[in-house]
């Protein structure tokens, strides 16, 4: 599990992603802030935050050289269960932002992918995503060993592997 600092409390308590796990693959992707992802303020609108966690969680699969699509092909997808996003700093039109992102396992069944949005160092954006495996009928999995070995280990094992 991650490490935290508590950086104020009061009612609420907001938190700082301070440590990566072990051995975990940080991928960083770039990416610009388009007119479209602006809000009547003229900064990035909220909800394209996610939409950039996504972006992330699929570059980290192709750099690791499993894509998403490659797991759909074998029956396994990943839904959402639970997302968090802290926005500490807006993002602008044209600004090229760095999506870092790593990922681990949450317990048996959960995989918890961290990411950070930053520009030009600056951190912007911090937060998480919770998914699980299931088949195409929805049904929950154990993750097939192919994938828990390239997330814990960083390697890659075929998918074509038994599970």
């Amino acid at each position: 599990m991650p490490f935290f600092r508590i950086l104020e409390c009061g009612n609420a308590c907001s938190f700082l992603y301070l440590q990566r796990p072990c051995g975990a693959m940080t991928i960083k992707t770039d990416v610009r802030v388009i007119y479209g992802d602006t809000d009547a303020m003229g900064q990035a609108y909220h909800g394209n935050y996610l939409q950039w966690f996504e972006i992330g969680r699929s570059e980290w699969f192709r750099h690791a050289g499993l894509t998403y699509k490659e797991l759909e092909e074998k029956g396994v997808f990943l839904p959402v269960v639970e997302a968090h996003c802290l926005y500490r700093r807006p993002a602008f039109y044209d600004d090229l932002l760095t999506v870092s992102t790593t990922v681990q396992f949450a317990g048996a069944l959960r995989l918890r992918f961290d990411y950070e949005i930053s520009r030009d160092g600056e951190i912007l954006t911090t937060g998480y995503t919770i998914h699980v495996c299931v088949s195409r009928d929805r049904k929950v999995l154990k993750p097939p060993a192919y994938l828990k070995a390239l997330i814990e280990g960083g390697n890659r094992v075929s998918p074509d592997a038994s599970t």
